[in-house]
């Protein structure tokens, strides 16, 4: 006596595909940014993204207001006041029926401004690019970047940033091997700084 129902089981987007939308809820979660501004900086990785498409994936993911996705960071510490320039890196997986993708995520601490790249892969030299390509993207000067000690950022066991010195054999013209993430920090005149590996890089889909 009713209708059978003869949509799909699991609702789906007509337009992102299912790695795109994993991206999508990966930033949203990571970054805790409002739509607008999600949506500025998703549309470098993907073109198509709308607004209206942007905001139907967060409904579908039940992430579509930030209070509910508050919970999925600790409670929010305040933050030393910083110039314009200062800006987080970090990498997250994004697990997909697929495979497993890196999401390269920089936030400035003090504008907001958010840069996202996707990669399979977590290099060194990817590291280097990213960075490389968030300093084009920035229309300010970088003066700071803050990552984890990981590999794609520093040399193990290196103790603390080798920036300083690469700036101090490049003065001095001596021949060295060096990060090449770090290089190109020194290169452009950028503090690296460090911080422990923390709950931002696990896994997230």
């Amino acid at each position: 006596m009713a209708d059978l129902p003869t949509g799909p089981r699991e609702p789906r987007s007509t337009v992102l595909s299912v790695e795109e939308e994993a991206v999508i809820v990966a930033f949203r979660r990571y970054t805790l940014l409002p739509l607008d501004d999600c949506l500025y900086s998703l549309q470098t990785t993907i073109p198509h993204l709308t607004r209206s498409s942007l905001h139907r994936c967060l409904q579908r993911h039940g992430i579509g207001r930030l209070q509910d996705v508050e919970g999925d960071k600790p409670a929010k510490k305040k933050f030393k006041s910083y110039p314009i320039g200062y800006f987080h890196i970090d990498v997250a997986e994004v697990r997909t029926e697929q495979g497993k993708l890196h999401m390269f995520v920089a936030i400035d601490r003090t504008s907001k401004f958010a840069f996202v790249e996707l990669h399979e892969k977590a290099t060194t030299a990817v590291s280097r690019d990213f960075l490389l390509r968030l300093i084009a993207a920035v229309p300010y000067k970088i003066h700071t970047v803050l990552t984890d000690n990981g590999i794609q950022f520093t040399t193990p066991g290196a103790g603390g940033s080798a920036v300083p010195l690469i700036k101090e054999a490049i003065a001095n013209g001596e021949l060295f091997r060096a990060h090449a993430f770090e290089y190109a920090c020194a290169k452009n005149d950028i503090e690296h700084r460090q911080g422990t590996r923390g709950p931002t890089a696990r896994s997230r889909g």
